[in-house]
Protein backbone atom coordinates (compact mmCIF):
# COMPACT_ATOMS: atom_id res chain seq x y z
CA UNK A 1 0.00 0.00 0.00
CA UNK A 2 1.31 3.43 -1.00
CA UNK A 3 0.83 6.49 1.18
CA UNK A 4 1.23 10.13 0.19
CA UNK A 5 1.58 12.95 2.70
CA UNK A 6 1.61 16.58 1.61
CA UNK A 7 3.07 19.49 3.51
CA UNK A 8 4.09 23.09 2.94
CA UNK A 9 0.76 24.78 2.43
CA UNK A 10 -0.14 28.00 4.15
CA UNK A 11 -1.22 31.57 3.70
CA UNK A 12 0.73 34.00 1.55
CA UNK A 13 0.18 37.38 -0.07
CA UNK A 14 -0.10 37.87 -3.80
CA UNK A 15 3.32 37.62 -5.42
CA UNK A 16 4.71 35.40 -2.70
CA UNK A 17 6.01 31.85 -2.87
CA UNK A 18 5.33 28.47 -1.31
CA UNK A 19 7.02 25.13 -1.66
CA UNK A 20 4.85 22.04 -1.33
CA UNK A 21 6.27 18.62 -0.56
CA UNK A 22 4.78 15.17 -0.98
CA UNK A 23 6.41 12.28 0.79
CA UNK A 24 5.79 8.87 -0.77
CA UNK A 25 6.01 5.72 1.30
CA UNK A 26 4.88 2.13 1.08
CA UNK A 27 5.54 -0.99 -0.91
CA UNK A 28 5.44 0.70 -4.33
CA UNK A 29 8.11 3.33 -3.75
CA UNK A 30 10.80 1.31 -5.54
CA UNK A 31 10.06 0.94 -9.23
CA UNK A 32 11.40 -1.89 -11.34
CA UNK A 33 13.73 -1.19 -14.20
CA UNK A 34 11.77 -0.13 -17.26
CA UNK A 35 8.80 0.98 -15.21
CA UNK A 36 7.87 4.20 -13.50
CA UNK A 37 5.02 6.07 -11.93
CA UNK A 38 3.59 9.49 -12.50
CA UNK A 39 3.37 11.83 -9.55
CA UNK A 40 1.09 14.79 -9.90
CA UNK A 41 -0.20 17.86 -8.13
CA UNK A 42 -3.87 18.78 -8.37
CA UNK A 43 -5.99 21.48 -6.83
CA UNK A 44 -9.61 22.13 -6.06
CA UNK A 45 -11.60 25.08 -4.79
CA UNK A 46 -15.28 25.68 -4.03
CA UNK A 47 -17.24 25.63 -7.26
CA UNK A 48 -14.22 24.62 -9.32
CA UNK A 49 -13.59 21.16 -10.72
CA UNK A 50 -10.41 19.48 -9.61
CA UNK A 51 -7.67 20.31 -12.08
CA UNK A 52 -4.20 19.07 -12.83
CA UNK A 53 -1.47 21.54 -11.95
CA UNK A 54 1.77 19.68 -12.58
CA UNK A 55 2.98 16.13 -13.08
CA UNK A 56 6.27 14.34 -13.45
CA UNK A 57 7.19 10.80 -14.48
CA UNK A 58 9.61 8.71 -12.46
CA UNK A 59 11.99 8.08 -15.34
CA UNK A 60 11.05 11.07 -17.48
CA UNK A 61 12.85 14.29 -18.26
CA UNK A 62 10.23 16.91 -19.01
CA UNK A 63 7.55 17.81 -16.51
CA UNK A 64 4.02 18.75 -17.44
CA UNK A 65 2.50 22.00 -16.26
CA UNK A 66 -0.92 23.48 -16.65
CA UNK A 67 -0.98 26.57 -18.86
CA UNK A 68 -2.18 28.68 -15.97
CA UNK A 69 0.98 28.03 -13.94
CA UNK A 70 3.68 27.85 -16.60
CA UNK A 71 6.51 30.23 -15.84
CA UNK A 72 5.53 30.38 -12.18
CA UNK A 73 5.43 26.79 -10.86
CA UNK A 74 8.05 24.08 -11.01
CA UNK A 75 7.63 20.39 -10.22
CA UNK A 76 10.61 18.24 -9.27
CA UNK A 77 11.45 14.90 -7.70
CA UNK A 78 14.04 13.70 -5.28
CA UNK A 79 13.89 9.94 -5.71
CA UNK A 80 16.42 9.33 -2.96
CA UNK A 81 14.03 11.00 -0.53
CA UNK A 82 10.90 9.60 -2.18
CA UNK A 83 9.56 13.12 -2.39
CA UNK A 84 7.98 15.29 -5.07
CA UNK A 85 7.98 19.07 -4.79
CA UNK A 86 5.92 21.88 -6.19
CA UNK A 87 7.65 25.25 -6.09
CA UNK A 88 5.06 27.99 -6.50
CA UNK A 89 6.22 31.51 -7.27
CA UNK A 90 4.38 34.72 -8.15
CA UNK A 91 1.26 33.39 -6.52
CA UNK A 92 -2.12 34.81 -7.46
CA UNK A 93 -5.40 34.77 -5.60
CA UNK A 94 -6.79 32.32 -8.14
CA UNK A 95 -4.12 29.84 -7.08
CA UNK A 96 -5.90 29.41 -3.76
CA UNK A 97 -7.30 25.99 -3.05
CA UNK A 98 -6.65 22.57 -1.63
CA UNK A 99 -3.62 20.98 -3.23
CA UNK A 100 -3.34 17.21 -3.50
CA UNK A 101 -0.56 14.98 -4.67
CA UNK A 102 -1.35 11.72 -6.38
CA UNK A 103 0.43 8.72 -7.84
CA UNK A 104 -0.14 6.21 -10.58
CA UNK A 105 -2.12 8.09 -13.20
CA UNK A 106 -1.07 9.67 -16.46
CA UNK A 107 0.01 13.28 -16.85
CA UNK A 108 -2.49 15.89 -15.75
CA UNK A 109 -5.58 13.67 -15.82
CA UNK A 110 -6.79 13.66 -12.20
CA UNK A 111 -9.24 10.77 -12.48
CA UNK A 112 -6.60 8.41 -13.80
CA UNK A 113 -4.59 8.44 -10.56
CA UNK A 114 -4.71 5.58 -8.09
CA UNK A 115 -3.54 6.97 -4.76
CA UNK A 116 -4.08 10.38 -3.21
CA UNK A 117 -2.77 12.35 -0.29
CA UNK A 118 -4.93 14.19 2.21
CA UNK A 119 -4.26 17.62 0.73
CA UNK A 120 -2.68 20.83 1.95
CA UNK A 121 -4.40 24.20 1.91
CA UNK A 122 -2.99 27.15 -0.02
CA UNK A 123 -4.48 30.58 0.54
CA UNK A 124 -3.31 33.60 -1.45
CA UNK A 125 -4.58 37.03 -0.47
CA UNK A 126 -4.00 40.56 -1.73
Amino acid sequence: QVHLVESGGGSVETGGSLRLSCRVSGDATSESSGRGAWLGWFRSAPGIEREGVAAIYGTGILPRLADSVKGRFTISRDNALNTVYLQMNSLKTEDSGMYYCARGGVGLSPYSYDTWGQGTQVTVSS
